[in-house]
């Protein structure tokens, strides 16, 4: 019994895997079944033999995606002590977003949010919980900062996340849609300047 669970769980993480960076291309819905089949070299029955249908995959692939992102960035930010270096991760991963392997597509959460508005609303709660956590998260960062005295006491922790998730999902989707690396470089320092701002 355990040996069918778990090769069913690997069966359906290479599923995810392999269809991860398709669905951050294409979308929920440009992505299609033999999309699937000739990513993972499965057939259709064994694809929804594990998962109930293209939804459940679709799902799956954005918590897939959007770990990924966190893990990325959290293993980068943990390694620095000060509150503003730790801000700082942001635009120098970013600066750099479209070298990254896995990011090439874009950033899994404007993509779906995109997409999703009003089309799949379980995709767009993901993606909704996915900002949120990304918010607090750096309102946290922020807090840290001011209680550790190394970001001014009068900063606004809300705002300022909203203000650099802004900046790094707007320059990212005005990369994508242009090419041009150049803007997202420049838009970066700019946000490096607001983050140095902070400092006590």
């Amino acid at each position: 019994m355990n040996n069918n669970t778990s090769k069913s769980e690997r069966t359906k993480q290479f599923i995810i895997e392999n269809t991860a960076v398709i669905f951050n291309e294409k979308g929920y819905a440009g992505t299609s079944l033999s999309d699937l089949t000739n990513a993972t070299k499965l057939t259709k029955g064994s694809i929804y033999g594990n998962f109930a249908n293209k939804d459940e995959v679709a799902l799956a692939v954005f918590d897939y995606n959007f770990n990924r992102v966190i893990l990325y960035l959290r293993e980068r930010i943990l390694k620095k002590e000060n509150s503003i270096d730790r801000l700082l991760v942001y635009p120098t991963v970013y600066r750099d977003f479209l070298k990254i392997p896995f990011f090439k597509a874009g950033c899994p959460i404007l993509n779906t949010s995109t997409e999703a508005d009003d089309t799949h609303p379980q995709l767009k709660e993901k993606a909704s919980k996915a900002l949120t956590f990304w918010k607090e998260s750096i309102e946290n960062q922020i807090q840290r900062g001011i209680e550790r005295k190394e970001i001014k006491a009068d900063t606004n922790s809300a705002e300022f996340a909203l203000v650099l998730m802004s900046i790094i999902e707007g320059s990212i989707m005005i990369a994508k849609a242009t090419s041009n690396s150049n803007d997202l470089k420049s838009t970066m320092n700019f946000l490096e300047k607001l983050i140095l701002e902070l400092k006590s």
